[in-house]
């Protein structure tokens, strides 16, 4: 399967930005689906995931609250609306995306995804 995200931008303090991840080759449809976030120098980091059977969701404790993971079956697209952003979020964010409902501990692990999108860089800054 192949990710494109999208929807990233330059916003001010306690702006908002909706970002969008869509497979093509295949459907979402036994995935679970994560967004990660990196900044230059330190690892890829866990931001929120959602498994498509059932749409359990899961957030970072930094985000939790103020982003919000959800998904559209028919556009085969995962979305992150990120509300009240802080210049702490800014970063490249991925998307990436498993064939499978890993155990709840093990989402945060970027090493267990298989799929990856390009990235997507949201600047937050006045």
């Amino acid at each position: 399967v192949q990710l494109q995200a999208s929807g990233g931008g330059l916003v001010p303090p306690g702006g908002s930005l909706r970002l969008s991840c869509t497979a093509s080759g295949r459907t979402f449809s036994g995935h679970t689906v994560a967004w990660f976030r990196q900044t230059p120098g330190k690892e890829r980091e866990f931001v929120a995931a959602i498994r498509w059977s059932g749409g359990g969701s899961f957030y970072s404790d930094s985000v939790r609250g103020r982003f919000s993971v959800s998904r559209d079956p028919p556009k085969n697209t995962v979305y992150l609306q990120m509300n009240s952003l802080k210049p702490e979020d800014t970063a490249v964010y991925y998307c990436a995306a498993v064939p499978r409902t890993p155990i709840m501990s093990a989402l945060f692990s970027s090493g267990i995804y298989d799929y990856w999108g390009q990235g997507t860089l949201v600047t937050v800054s006045s």
